[in-house]
């Protein structure tokens, strides 16, 4: 699938009203900004064109500042500079954007234009095989 397939899909289900609406780019640059280093630009058009999270398995991931929210975690950048990982092995640019319970969460490299999916459990973390953003959350 291209990335504006991907877009397009999702947008099918945003006009369904289950999903926020996008983010504004101030938000975007925010979050790349606390987070340093750029979302994956599927992410970002994500974002931007689609939602302001939400969408995804179940819940849906976590948006960025006035997104859709999981628990106590607000948004991508207040959970990374919150730092998920007290024992500091996560490596800097692998962010949290999906929390499937248990204490297992997806992150997105955003190392990556592709933005790679790695997956943690009690701060170990290992590359999910999944090498663009959408295939775990579309």
């Amino acid at each position: 699938m291209t990335d504006d397939e991907v877009v397009e899909t999702l947008r099918t289900v945003a006009r369904s009203g289950t999903l926020p609406p996008p983010a504004t780019p101030e938000a975007v640059a925010e979050a790349e900004e606390a987070i340093g280093f750029p979302l994956p630009p599927l992410l970002r058009r994500l974002y931007l064109e689609v939602a302001n999270g939400g969408f995804g398995p179940d819940r849906g991931i976590l948006g960025v500042s006035g997104g859709i929210a999981q628990g106590n975690f607000a948004d991508i950048a207040d959970l990374y500079q919150d730092g998920p990982d007290p024992s500091g092995r996560i490596p800097a640019g692998l962010v949290l954007i999906y929390d499937w319970g248990c204490t297992i969460w997806s992150l997105a490299d955003f190392r990556d234009p592709a933005g790679a999916m790695w997956c943690n459990h009690e701060g170990e973390h290992w590359p999910q095989g999944v090498n663009r953003v959408w295939c775990t959350i579309g």
